[in-house]
């Protein structure tokens, strides 16, 4: 199975993704003055040893005018937050320059190109550490202020879009966050169609596939733990696949709780006969649905599971659900 976020970075080498991740999530003017067209990824003896280590960031260069200005992406998906990424961000771009000047891109008198440090991030958790390193370092004397590092990067927290940030006209990088966020077999069908209306060119042959592949060996078994994914190569195929198989997988959905969870929170709300009642009956559906979830990832629960997850509001019960996949313990779930 092809990993998270190798399956990313295999995404984002086409240029097709890059321009839509740039047009649709960097809300600035100066965006319409860039060239796409002379979009143009980094690699070979662009890059030193150090910087090909950083195997799952992806670095870009295009046109600004007459100058190149470089996009710098890291791919973020640990199930934890890194507090330490402003330093990283540093460290990265500081390395992407050191390299232009060893090979000659930077010469004596030249100015070093503008770089944009992007971090994709897709975890469960809220992005919690700084934007800037400078927020790091510890207040200095008077003086002394003027020399701390302010290198800022900019942050695109995924799974905290919602559906206006993501309702953009045949954007590429838009449709693989909703493909992320889909809750239903049909919805993510949907989002393929869209893709295959909108990927018909030849020469976007190798983003389909891409496309293809990630959905047929990263997203779907992730959704669908457990079942056979057949393999695939081209989004004609997923489509086919999720025609034929998609009773089949929403009833998997229903069996790991899903709908009746819902439908359980609905009834008891219709029994208490008010949106409160409403509310607290979708909240027992849900800590429920959490409970088999549960049983099914790691076995016979222990008391206090039950205890707290019928006590828990609904906010807290959602971030439980969402770390159900990737934790490795019962602690990992519930940590605070």
């Amino acid at each position: 199975m092809v990993d998270h976020d190798s399956g990313y970075k295999q995404i984002f080498s086409h240029p097709e993704m890059v321009r839509d991740l740039l047009r649709g999530f960097v809300k600035e003017a100066w965006i319409d003055q860039l060239d796409f067209d002379t979009l143009e990824k980094v690699g070979g003896s662009h890059v030193t040893d150090d910087l090909r280590e950083r195997m799952n960031d992806v670095v870009w260069r295009l046109r600004w005018g007459a100058e190149w200005l470089y996009i710098y992406l890291v791919l973020e998906f640990q199930s934890t937050v890194d507090w330490s990424m402003p330093v990283r961000m540093d460290i990265y771009v500081m390395l992407l320059y050191q390299d232009l000047i060893r090979a000659g891109q930077v010469k004596q008198g030249d100015k070093l190109p503008p770089v944009l440090p992007v971090v994709l991030y897709n975890g469960n958790s809220e992005w919690s550490a700084a934007l800037e390193v400078a927020d790091l370092i510890a207040p200095a004397p008077v003086g002394l202020d003027r020399y701390r590092p302010r290198m800022r990067y900019l942050l695109i927290d995924a799974k905290r879009l919602g559906q206006a940030d993501l309702a953009l006209d045949r954007n590429l990088a838009a449709a693989l966050i909703r493909l992320e966020k889909s809750p239903t077999p049909e919805d993510l069908r949907a989002v393929v169609r869209d893709l295959i209306d909108w990927l018909k060119s030849p020469e976007q042959t190798s983003l389909r596939r891409a496309f293809a592949v990630w959905l047929g060996r990263v997203l779907l078994p992730r959704k669908l733990p457990g079942q056979r994914v057949p393999e695939v190569a081209d989004l004609q195929e997923v489509d086919t696949m999720l025609a034929e198989t998609v009773q089949e997988w929403t009833k998997q959905w229903q069996a790991e709780g899903w709908t009746k969870g819902w439908t359980e929170g609905l009834e008891a709300g219709q029994r208490a006969g008010l949106q409160k009642g409403w509310q607290e009956g979708r909240q027992e559906g849900e800590a429920a649905l959490l409970q088999r979830l549960l049983q099914r990832r790691f076995g016979s629960l222990p008391g206090w599971v039950p205890e707290r997850l019928h006590s828990a509001d609904q906010a807290t019960l959602e971030s439980w659900g969402d770390r159900v996949l990737d934790a490795h313990t019962l602690d990992d779930v519930f940590r605070e």
